[in-house]
């Protein structure tokens, strides 16, 4: 009986140890909720989470920049922000879908006739057309920061100038260019953690895509057309991120070593440079217009991407015409259409 009676004591003795390592994952102050042997309950887990949840991550934690803060803008004018932006006006729809996506919806409260997203920005009072602002009214809203855009540099930037506007002008270039626009806007309007997050999500879809093309030979990357009109057609050559999407895509744009921006070419030209792939888009519903007018077009016959049906048109030009947060949804469908055999074939 006594050995029994030693055996249960050691017995005891060693489970000291583990009750105690059990009452040390308790929470402080909260030993009293610990629920009994045989209980189903999981409470303190749950108030762990609580706990857990109600102590900000330190990534969380948005840290503002000491005001005044002086920023260079994409066409290289130094821009001072005075304090803490609380009233924008935007003047590009890229712009819009930038600050909405930063989370700066309510602090929006002008914008053009073409931002149209997300659907909360078509709530928003219209102050511009695509390159005339109506002055009168963009002032009267009293902004304390104007997002612009670089084909507004000759006509409306000098005028807000004059007018003592804070304006920070936005060029995309590259795909980078873009990425770097989101990343100081977040930093000038207090969105440094939404804009780390987009960015991340972003370069995810960006690296997805040039991890599979960057290594392709130079047969392997198709040469590629890109139209956004058909009569006369117009294109895009170099330093412009649609030539950047090509590229990362695993294309070559035809036109890159001949101009910069957008212009108009020839049939004859594309002819004679015969494009493998040829990819369209346009505002609206005139990506049909366009589309239709490449395929009806009986002198491209001849070209490579007529013979083997490789015309294409965005499913949502906005996707590629607007240089924000989806673009990189465009790449992805373009690298459709330049490699379906890496991709798949595109929608």
């Amino acid at each position: 009986m006594k050995k029994n009676i030693l055996c249960v004591l050691v017995f005891l003795v060693m489970l000291l140890p583990f009750s105690f390592a059990c009452l040390s994952t308790a929470i402080p102050g909260d030993i009293d909720n610990i629920p009994p042997a045989g209980s189903t309950s999981i409470s303190s887990s749950s108030n762990e989470d609580k706990v857990l949840k109600e102590i900000p991550d330190e990534a969380d934690v948005e840290i503002l920049p000491d005001f005044p803060l002086a920023v260079t803008d994409d066409i290289g004018r130094k821009v001072v922000i005075s304090s803490l932006p609380k009233r924008i006006v935007s003047l590009a729809p890229s712009n819009t879908e930038i600050l909405f996506a930063l989370g700066l919806g309510d602090s929006v409260i002008g914008v053009t006739d073409y931002c149209d997203y997300p659907d909360a920005a078509k709530a928003k009072t219209r102050v511009a057309s695509y390159l005339n602002p109506d002055l009168e009214r963009l002032v009267s809203l009293q902004p304390d920061l104007i997002l612009a855009e670089s084909i507004q540099e000759k006509t409306v930037l000098p005028a807000l100038e004059r007018l003592g506007m804070t304006v920070f002008v936005t060029e995309a270039l590259t795909i980078d260019t873009i990425l770097n626009d989101i990343s100081v806007l977040g930093k000038i309007t207090g969105k440094t953690v939404a804009a780390s997050r987009m960015l991340d999500t972003m370069n995810l879809k960006i690296n997805s895509v040039v991890s599979k093309t960057q290594n392709l030979s130079s047969s392997q990357q198709l040469k590629v057309l890109y139209v956004n009109w058909h009569d006369p057609i117009w294109t895009m050559g170099r330093d412009t991120y649609i030539n950047d999407i090509i590229r990362k895509a695993g294309g070559t744009n035809i036109y890159e070593s001949d101009f910069e921006k957008s212009r108009a070419v020839s049939l004859e030209s594309v002819i004679t440079k015969n494009p493998q792939v040829i990819f369209v888009s346009g505002m609206g519903t005139t990506g049909d217009v366009v589309y239709k007018g490449i395929k009806d077009e009986v002198r491209l016959y001849t070209v490579d991407a007529m013979l083997n049906n490789r015309i294409y048109k965005i499913s949502d030009a906005n996707l590629i015409e607007r240089p924000g947060p989806r673009i990189v949804d465009g790449l992805i469908e373009v690298s459709t259409m330049i490699h379906p055999e890496i991709f798949g074939e595109p929608k």
